[in-house]
């Protein structure tokens, strides 16, 4: 009975501890999402970031796509508008509607009017983001740093993608 409950004990000591961050490694923790989140979206750091990636592409650019099932540009920035709301409306506490397609459907194709619409919608939900966390309770970040840094990454491969189709196509300075 003692070694079960010096187990039970153990567990319960790891587990507060797993969580336990002092306000010196949350702020860091918060400096270090920030910059990551922008970096993805506007600051040249040593990657391209999005916002620079989608920057003067015309709406015919954003649609080329080559012979293959690989994605537009304007369909990346679809997709990554579609998790980007999605994961925003739930750091909010909004409700989401559930998502019980396929993650293909989230790659749509804009019409060429919608184009210019969808990078500003792109980019405010990324401001926006970056304000929520650099205003967010040391609870919100500790329930959300990874799903931060996942978002942070997928922002980055498929900003990598558009760069990509850009210098293929001779549309990168």
């Amino acid at each position: 009975m003692k070694s079960i409950l010096k187990i039970i004990g153990i567990s319960v000591l790891v587990s507060a501890c797993a969580n336990n961050f002092n306000s010196s490694e949350l702020e860091v923790t918060r400096a270090l999402l920030l910059e990551q989140l922008k970096n993805t979206h506007t600051n040249q750091g040593w990657f391209v970031p999005a916002k620079t990636a989608m920057e003067g592409l015309t709406a015919e650019q954003a649609h080329w796509k080559d012979s293959t099932e690989n994605h537009s540009i304007a369909q990346l920035v679809s997709h990554l508008t579609f998790w980007n709301e999605m994961s925003l409306k739930a750091f909010k506490g909004d409700s989401i509607p559930d998502f019980m397609g396929e993650n293909e459907e989230t790659f749509e194709i804009y019409t060429e009017t919608d184009w210019k619409t969808a990078v500003r919608k792109l980019d405010s939900v990324q401001n926006e983001r970056e304000k929520l966390v650099a205003d967010a309770s040391d609870e919100k970040l500790l329930e959300w740093n990874k799903e931060l840094g996942n978002m942070s990454s997928h922002m980055a491969y498929h900003t990598g993608q558009m760069v990509y189709i850009r210098k293929r196509n001779g549309w990168w300075k």
